[in-house]
């Protein structure tokens, strides 16, 4: 076997790797891979007679393309380095894919969720489109524009999550198994995976031998100890993705990421949400201007937002689940159809030989890495929620490339999470990248902030939703840009450019020079950054 790569002038876009791909894959047993980002292909054949001349006329064949690079590695499978892969979502498959890059052999043994893991199966796919059912009916009811009526119903729940079922099974098949099936020197083992030693691994009882081993087991809904939560049929974020029928009404216990998403889903197809929440106010990282915020548009919209809680008892009554609480010390009585657990994520390490291959813990239970992800065991490497920090599919994927880079190559690379950017995907939505202000507080950070209000943004008062702000924070003397927070309506969506800024080391007042056209949601970027300096209200539309 032999592995060929080479760098390619001239692609322009994502069709054009995939000209070339099925160019050189119209010549039999050849398996190629192409990357426009990487301006490059790598193609893997068993046939001698394939040259890499012959390869590099297909390819500057297939368009306007010119080979400007190429190397060959002669490879016996058997001499070959082998990684085993325990998990099979997003940090598996980014680490299997750049492994078989680097000319290893990988098994994956997977078990639980189905191959891609949270993200496709019960996590952003699910969720995001049926956030988006939920906000086309939403404004069907709540349209703004004078002369124009509109109405939506919810007339057939079922055929809304069978779309729902359609979606995730199609990105499942297109996006991950599609893309590893027919990968040479890659062999998916459906079973529950365990640790025999630092390079032994078994499966449906048979042992495996590795010369490194990638940790991928992802993570599952945590779910807290409250006396009778286990006696009663309690949804997840997975179970809650596959009723059959609408609950009249539903307690979401907790004030996160997911319970937020999922409480505002609910309510607005018509459930009748309750949220309790134990701490104070709700996503108690961030800064209470903008929690208090968002809680008000949410109550605007039917939901029951109960913070500083305890739980005391759960238990079921004439089919309903009834919960007992102290409700900032009062106690309180709450009952429902049905109870939702979204208190956040618990790593999967339990029962996979930890101990034995000489992995360690840390308290929360999530395997301890160093910056190049490696655990304890030095042939044995961690990606993904099993980390316990980060919980993001794109931050999963990240960590899967990188700890089988740092494992198979002769460059050691750090973990970098600076500029991280993240959005909580309730409507408006709230988004954040770097420093919030209590953050910058405690790392004694001498700044400054900028909060400019929706309602002074030319594109939002225009589309008559004026809801949220954005917040920027920059350094005193030296106006680096050190974090945002935006919550608007699609806010998500002009959150790269202060990602970008951060990251960079841009300024603030670097972002008022750039071109930013009018009337666009972006535009308010600029209109923030001017705002540390001068009143925007006083300015004309295009002024400065």
């Amino acid at each position: 076997m032999k592995k060929l790569f080479f760098k390619i002038e001239g692609m322009t876009c994502d069709s054009c790797a995939e000209t070339i791909r099925k160019s050189l894959q119209q010549t039999e047993r050849i398996e190629a891979d192409v990357s426009y980002p990487e301006a490059r292909a790598s193609v893997t054949t068993r046939d001698e007679k394939i040259t890499s001349s012959l390869l590099i006329g297909i390819i500057e064949n297939a368009g306007p393309y010119r080979v400007t690079e190429f190397s060959e590695i002669e490879a016996d499978t058997k001499d070959r380095k082998h990684l085993v892969i325990i998990g099979g979502g997003s940090a598996a498959f980014a680490g299997a894919l750049r492994a078989l890059e680097l000319g290893a052999r990988v098994t994956m043994i997977n078990d639980g969720l189905p191959i891609g893991g949270t993200c496709v199966n019960v996590g952003c796919v699910p969720s995001k489109t049926l956030l988006r059912a939920a906000d086309t009916l939403q404004r069907a009811n709540r349209n703004p524009f004078g002369g124009i009526e509109t109405q939506g119903k919810l007339s057939d729940f079922r055929t809304l999550i069978g779309e729902k079922r359609h979606l995730v099974e199609s990105l499942r098949l297109e996006k991950y198994i599609g893309v590893i099936k027919d990968k040479a020197d890659f062999q998916l083992i459906e079973g529950r995976a365990r640790l025999q030693s630092p390079t032994g691994v078994s499966v449906n009882g048979t042992s495996l031998r590795a010369d490194h081993i990638l940790l991928a087991t992802g993570a599952r809904p945590n779910i807290p100890a409250v006396p009778g939560l286990d006696q009663v049929p309690y949804l997840t974020n997975a179970s809650a993705f596959e009723l059959d029928s609408l609950p009249e009404s539903m307690i979401v216990l907790g004030g996160r990421y997911i319970a937020l998403e999922l409480a505002q889903l609910f309510a607005r197809l018509g459930t009748r949400v309750t949220l309790v929440q134990r701490s104070g106010h709700i996503l108690p990282d961030e800064d209470t201007d903008l929690t208090d915020r968002l809680v008000r548009y949410l109550t605007d919209e039917g939901i029951e937002i109960l913070t500083d809680t305890q739980l005391q008892t759960v238990d079921s009554e004439g089919g309903r689940v009834k919960v007992k609480l102290l409700h900032k010390g009062r106690p309180l009585t709450v009952t429902a159809e049905k109870i939702l657990a979204a208190t956040g994520r618990k790593p999967n390490t339990e029962n996979i030989g930890l101990k034995e291959a000489g992995v360690s813990l840390n308290q929360d239970g999530s395997i301890l890495t160093d910056d190049l992800l490696r655990t304890t065991a030095p042939t044995i490497s961690a990606a993904g929620d099993v980390l316990g920090k980060r919980m993001f599919v794109y931050t999963a994927a990240y960590e899967g490339k990188l700890a089988v880079e740092n494992a198979f190559s002769e460059v050691s690379t750090k973990t970098d999470y600076t500029a991280l950017p993240w959005v909580v995907f309730t409507d408006p939505q709230l988004a954040g990248v770097g420093l919030n202000e209590r953050e910058a507080g405690q790392a004694g950070r001498d700044i400054e902030t900028a909060r400019l209000e929706l309602d002074k943004i030319p594109r939002a008062i225009a589309a008559r939703d004026t809801r949220g702000f954005i917040k920027l924070i920059r350094e005193k003397g030296t106006h680096k840009l050190l974090g945002a927070r935006i919550l608007a309506p699609e806010g998500a969506e002009i959150l790269m450019e202060i990602t970008l800024a951060i990251k960079f080391g841009m300024t603030s007042d670097q972002l008022t020079e750039l071109f930013h056209p009018y009337l666009t949601l972006s535009e308010g970027i600029r209109l923030a950054a001017i705002t540390f300096d001068k009143d925007v209200s006083e300015l004309s539309c295009c002024a400065t």
